[in-house]
């Protein structure tokens, strides 16, 4: 799912043409979804070692880390998060990554709440409903439905649309479903698709029984997005009017039309390409990427592509290590002592 999601921002990114050779460039989605997942790891150690954790503060502070790396309102961030006679901040081990500290794109609202870090998190959020919300939160999908949950506030971090909100929630439900259909091991020959329409077909229908505030009105526009896929697979004016804007409503039904569109595994390449072609192709890519990236497993994905790409170490490490925090917690406990005694210094949890 992460590294889908990097290579779909990426090739959006490229509008679908990608250099012959040379490393390939991250885009600001991947940027903040590394932070994502970062701040749910310090944000699960330090619910174990503090018994109380308040993961979208955890994951501020994560997207605090990236702002600074950036340049952004350095001297306020320092100021909110960098205690006295503490370590250096920004610390654990994501703070080195140098391509993370390049600009790799815009993301205005983001950029704009996190310069009010100073005003409290309750006055951030801008009225965006821009598509950042959405893409940088997928990696929450990981967490499960009580993580899932969560998805809302972590976009409300900094966009205080409604509409942003919801489909990001809903987006994490749909990528949950596609890293979790048996379907995908079980189900028919690797060629025939089943396996990525049935996880989304699964996720849609799913949607309004899970308790995640889905309208009426939602449902039915990814129901009728997941139907114009099967009957009507990759038409590019379809997918315009599906997405027509940079928004996190636009990203969700586009992406999912996308993946939908070429199910098969064989056709991951194809669905990107074709999911470049919208009106704000960065982002529908990047939710087509990150479905299909969990639904056919890393096995599937472009191995000239992930080899070329400069953060697949960094995605690599930081999916194994968020599944080993959730399963196993290298750091330990309050209670328990871990088995790495190095965890805590690369995912600090306060």
């Amino acid at each position: 799912m992460m590294l889908g999601l990097a290579l779909g921002d990426t090739l959006g990114g490229a509008g679908g043409r990608l250099p012959a050779g040379g490393p390939l460039r991250a885009g600001v989605s991947t940027q903040l979804a590394c932070f994502t997942a970062e701040g749910i790891i310090r944000a699960q150690v330090r619910g174990n070692h503090k018994g109380i954790c308040y993961a979208p503060g955890v994951v501020l502070h994560a997207y605090s880390r990236w702002a600074y790396l950036q340049g952004i309102e350095r001297e306020a961030m320092r100021r909110r998060w960098a205690s006295p006679g503490t370590t250096a901040w920004p610390d654990g081990w994501l703070a080195g990554v140098p391509a993370l500290a390049e600009r790799r794109g815009s993301a205005p609202a983001t950029v704009t709440a996190l310069a009010r870090i100073g005003e409290g998190q309750e006055r951030m959020a801008t009225t965006s409903r821009g598509c950042h919300a959405l893409t940088r939160t997928l990696p929450v999908a990981v967490t499960g439905i009580g993580g899932i949950a969560q998805a809302g506030e972590l976009a409300a971090l900094t966009h205080g649309d409604t509409a942003a909100q919801a489909a990001t929630v809903h987006a994490a439900v749909l990528t949950h479903h596609c890293l979790t259909n048996p379907a995908a091991e079980h189900g028919p020959s690797p060629r025939s698709g089943g396996s990525a329409r049935d996880a989304l077909h699964a996720g849609i229908t799913a949607l309004p029984s899970v308790g995640q505030g889905v309208t009426n009105e939602q449902h039915s526009r990814l129901v009728a997005a997941f139907r114009h896929a099967v009957d009507e697979p990759a038409d590019a004016g379809r997918l315009a009017r599906l997405a027509p804007d940079p928004t996190a409503p636009s990203a969700l039904l586009g992406g999912l039309y996308a993946a939908a569109s070429f199910p098969d595994r064989a056709a991951f390449r194809a669905a990107l390409e074709f999911a470049a072609g919208a009106p704000d192709g960065e982002s529908v890519a990047c939710v087509a990427g990150a479905l299909l990236g969990a639904v056919h497993g890393v096995e599937a994905l472009p191995v000239d592509l992930i080899s070329r790409h400069e953060l697949a170490w960094v995605l690599d490490t930081l999916a194994r290590d968020l599944l080993m925090e959730l399963e196993d917690s290298p750091s330990g406990s309050e209670y328990v002592q871990g088995w790495d005694p190095h965890w805590w210094h690369r995912y600090p949890g306060w």
